[in-house]
């Protein structure tokens, strides 16, 4: 069955091939390409919409074709960094051969816009959310833990498998009600929802990631330093 894909990650394999890991429809996948040093390694690279068809049964599969299916995105700077970020996100968070159509979509639009030179954070936050709201892990951001409408001017908490819980006073961590509502309307016009939903991902995106840091990100704050200095 030919699918269409995605190149997350790859790395040499034996004497000539590569290990690769791919987003498709049919979800994650690792699969060995063969030849990986010749045309078609040249074709598997990140960012460029692939074709691609798969052998075997176990969990470890072989590539059988892969053919490019339109132009491969350029990210350069910040871009390309984030959009090592999102494959990093999902290597480490998509179940193996779990189907995520839409996650698969999503992603396509993100790389495209990460390549248009569209704000970072906008999309970074928005891939965030939907990659936990569609592995189960989401929550309503304009409502709290009782289900009562959250309150612009209250301020909340998350916490793991409960959601938005109200607080009384100002605590690291917490977030003002007017900030999630704002996050809930995507108005990242509002003053702080942007660095207020940035918080609110690495704290709902941490409990999955098992305590290992994520590399892109650490080489995305090593860039940015090396900007300012």
């Amino acid at each position: 069955m030919t699918s269409a894909a995605y190149v997350l990650h790859s790395r040499p394999y034996k004497e000539s091939s590569a290990l690769v890991d791919f987003f498709t429809a049919q979800g994650r996948v690792r699969a060995v390409l063969r030849a990986a040093r010749g045309k078609v390694g040249s074709i598997a690279r990140p960012f460029a919409p692939l074709e691609l068809e798969l052998r075997g049964r176990g969990e470890l599969k072989t590539v059988g074709r892969l053919e490019s299916a339109g132009i491969p995105l350029l990210l350069t700077g910040e871009a390309l960094f984030s959009g090592l970020y999102l494959n990093e996100l999902l290597i480490r968070l998509l179940p193996a051969e779990d189907p995520h159509p839409a996650m698969l979509e999503h992603y396509g639009l993100t790389l495209q816009a990460l390549a248009a030179g569209r704000p970072l954070e906008p999309l970074l936050r928005a891939f965030e959310w939907r990659l936990l709201d569609e592995l189960g892990y989401g929550f309503a951001l304009d409502r709290d833990q009782h289900d009562q409408p959250i309150d612009p001017a209250a301020l909340y908490r998350w916490q793991q498998d409960i959601g938005l819980v109200p607080v009384i006073q100002l605590q690291p961590g917490v977030f003002q009600g007017r900030e999630l509502l704002a996050m809930a309307e995507a108005d990242w016009q509002t003053p702080g929802a942007l660095a207020a939903a940035k918080r609110l991902m690495r704290q709902a995106l941490a409990p999955h990631l098992g305590g290992r840091p994520l590399v892109s990100r650490e080489l995305f704050m090593t860039l940015k330093e090396s900007k300012r200095d």
